[in-house]
């Protein structure tokens, strides 16, 4: 492996894509850190520690997820890759949902292209109102529930508009690295840069798991390898239906006759089943924090104990049904086998055993079915995960376990799918392989 790193590392080109990845990685880190105009560093890291102290610190986990701690300090890419991640989500939902997105999708090149234009302007549009949002929250002290102020002047309009205009100019400056990374350098720029901002978390959790003790901390560290062996096996399942293509005769040659496979995974809709869930379990907490400090009744308390709550069994089951839900309703929108029948159909293709056309899409839905359930179950299993530790441990030893929920998710498909450019592009060269 070390040997393959020196051979990439010796190729000009591809030397220089992986520079340019290291590089721009590096611009992303250090604009994490420079604060927004404006902004009381100091204040805001106490009202930091009051909130982690208080049991609070997972309030703003998904959002400060993606933004590798950027948000917990209002600096100039708080919104992190968020919304970027929302628009992409939106768009890919609309083209089954509106006829002209769909023809796009089917054009091509262009029509991606098109389709690209569409989410860079929501993600802007996406940008202001969640930037809106939390500077609101900011100026009324409900973003940190503390009664220190994080603005130098929160009844200044001026400065108001000026955080806004900086966040979301921060949006629209991390889509381009991601869009950069992507054309110049090495894998899928967005996924990169949201994996870099999940990694910067990794050493001040296991800082914090480290300082109670020995045990914790090598506990930690072995159920964290058994959780990613587990992910790089499921990630890497598939289902393979094997497909065959009619021979045909053009001319005096003899073409087709070919025999191949329809790789179905078990993990079909990625990441984004949890993403879902965990933005629809994150509105009450939203409802909640905009109420401020009005007295509770029985409904919102029954809210705060048991939806809001993570370490409750009834947010930890609420939690496990909509993933399940929401990966087959994502994977139902995204693979439509009775196009794929007729795409199958069109060039002479057919699943031996299986009759062309309407049978074949019928046995795609009943093994994608099928494999749909454990590929959900798995990723429900896995988000929870911090839950169950919450539960079980308390609270500071589920909300700092690293390899946990959304995050492992994503680091390691990102990385898998890092390494298999990385080894194509080396066989393309000098026919090695990243892995021997």
């Amino acid at each position: 492996m070390l040997k393959a790193f020196g051979s990439a590392m010796k190729t000009p080109d591809l030397r220089k894509k992986i520079l340019f990845t290291l590089a721009i990685v590096a611009l992303y880190r250090v604009g994490a850190q420079v604060p927004s105009p404006g902004v009381l560093l100091g204040n805001i890291k106490q009202c930091v520690k009051q909130a982690t102290a208080g049991g609070q610190g997972d309030i703003y986990s998904l959002v400060n997820l993606f933004s590798g701690g950027a948000l917990l300090q209002l600096s100039i890419f708080a919104l992190g890759i968020m919304p970027y991640i929302t628009a992409s989500i939106i768009i890919q939902l609309l083209t089954v949902v509106i006829p002209r997105f769909e023809l796009l999708k089917k054009e091509g090149q262009s029509g991606q292209n098109k389709l690209t234009q569409y989410t860079r302007y929501l993600t802007i549009a996406l940008g202001v109102l969640q930037a809106t949002g939390i500077i609101a929250l900011a100026r009324s002290g409900q973003l940190f529930q503390c009664d220190r102020d994080i603005l130098a002047n929160k009844d200044s309009i001026f400065q108001y508009s000026l955080l806004v205009l900086t966040m979301t100019a921060g949006t629209a400056l991390i889509m381009w690295f991601g869009e950069l990374i992507t054309e110049k350098g090495i894998g899928n720029g967005m996924s990169l840069l949201m994996a870099t901002s999940i990694a910067a978390r990794i050493p001040a959790e296991g800082t914090s798991i480290a300082s109670r003790g020995q045990i914790v901390l090598w506990a930690m560290i072995a159920l964290s390898l058994v959780v990613i062996v587990t992910v790089v096996f499921v990630e890497q399942a598939q289902r393979r239906i094997p497909v065959q293509y009619a021979k045909k005769m053009i001319g005096r040659k003899m073409y087709g006759g070919t025999s191949t496979y329809l790789p179905l995974k078990v993990n079909q809709a990625g990441v984004i089943p949890v993403i879902f869930a965990s933005s629809l379990l994150y509105i009450p907490q939203l409802i909640t924090q905009l109420q401020g400090n009005s007295k509770a009744g029985p409904i919102r308390r029954f809210f705060e104990d048991y939806v809001i709550n993570m370490s409750s069994w009834v947010h930890i089951v609420l939690y496990l049904a909509l993933i399940i839900f929401f990966a087959y309703f994502y994977v139902a929108i995204t693979f439509n086998p009775e196009e794929r029948a007729d795409e199958m159909k069109r060039y002479g293709g057919f699943i031996p055993g299986i009759r062309p056309g309407r049978p074949t899409a019928e046995y795609l839905q009943y093994v994608l079915s099928r494999i749909t359930l454990p590929g959900a179950l798995y990723l429900g299993v896995v988000a929870i995960l911090p839950n169950l530790l919450m539960s079980l441990t308390g609270p500071a030893n589920g909300q700092n376990f690293p390899f946990g929920g959304t995050a492992v998710l994503i680091l390691v498909g990102v990385a898998l799918e890092t390494v298999k450019q990385i080894e194509s592009q080396l066989q393309q060269r000098n026919y090695e392989g990243f892995l021997r």
